[in-house]
């Protein structure tokens, strides 16, 4: 049972994990042992309220397919037991950072004492530049 939050859950049986050979360095343990972990989660099958799916669905995430499903690839580590715990805890991750609400951001215009202090600046910066000229002593 992975836990998303203290409300929702998700049951062993919507996580598909299969055990797959790991890419890389490695030596002779990575022609030998299947150390990486191929996890899949479909989000439309699964027991997550609407709002996560719908959420889910609308993310621009090279993790999830077209057809709804989270493909998350862990290999970065030698065993597969952390390589399993690395990839759900990736899931994790990604489903939550779904459940938290952005606040709207308010349009607000610059205050007169900012516009002023930002125009005064401007008017420095230019007299120290016209300064910087050079001087013609004819």
């Amino acid at each position: 049972m992975l836990q998303i939050s203290h409300q929702v859950s998700i049951p062993d049986n919507e996580i598909e994990v299969n055990a797959i050979r790991a890419q890389g360095a490695g030596g002779q343990n990575v022609n030998k042992v299947s150390s990486a972990v191929h996890l899949r989660f479909d989000i439309n099958a699964s027991s997550l309220p609407e709002v996560y799916k719908e959420k889910l669905l609308a993310l621009n995430d090279q993790r999830i397919s077209k057809d709804g499903v989270i493909v998350i690839k862990a290999q970065q580590y030698r065993t597969q037991e952390k390589n399993k715990e690395d990839a759900f805890d990736r899931l994790q991750a990604l489903i939550q950072s779904v459940a938290i609400t952005h606040k709207k951001r308010k349009a607000t215009k610059p205050t007169k004492g900012s516009k002023l202090r930002r125009l005064d600046s401007k008017s420095k910066q230019g007299r120290l530049k016209s300064l910087r000229r050079n001087v013609d002593y004819n």
